[in-house]
């Protein structure tokens, strides 16, 4: 009869000390995610703001290689024209 009731008590003890480390874990949890869902907006935020440069960056670079792509053609179209003669 003792023994029922002291299986009891120490059942009844895990019982609450494993609620207390599912709160720990749990709690431990949301600090994680709120962290991870501040540093996503906060990126969001970064990204929206910052302009890109690669774009003006890109478009310079293409007026330039078409430029020196058709000057090359003509070029050679003048070196031909001229070997011929």
């Amino acid at each position: 009869m003792e023994n029922n009731k002291i299986e009891e008590i120490v059942a009844a003890v895990s019982a609450v000390e494993e609620k207390k480390s599912h709160k720990k874990l749990y709690k431990i949890l949301a600090v994680i995610g709120g962290l991870v869902v501040v540093s996503a907006i906060a990126y969001l935020v970064y990204r929206l703001l910052t302009p890109d440069y690669m774009e003006d960056f890109d478009d310079d670079f293409e007026d330039e290689f078409d430029d020196e792509f058709f000057d090359d053609d003509e070029d050679d179209a003048d070196d031909k024209t001229e070997a011929e003669a």
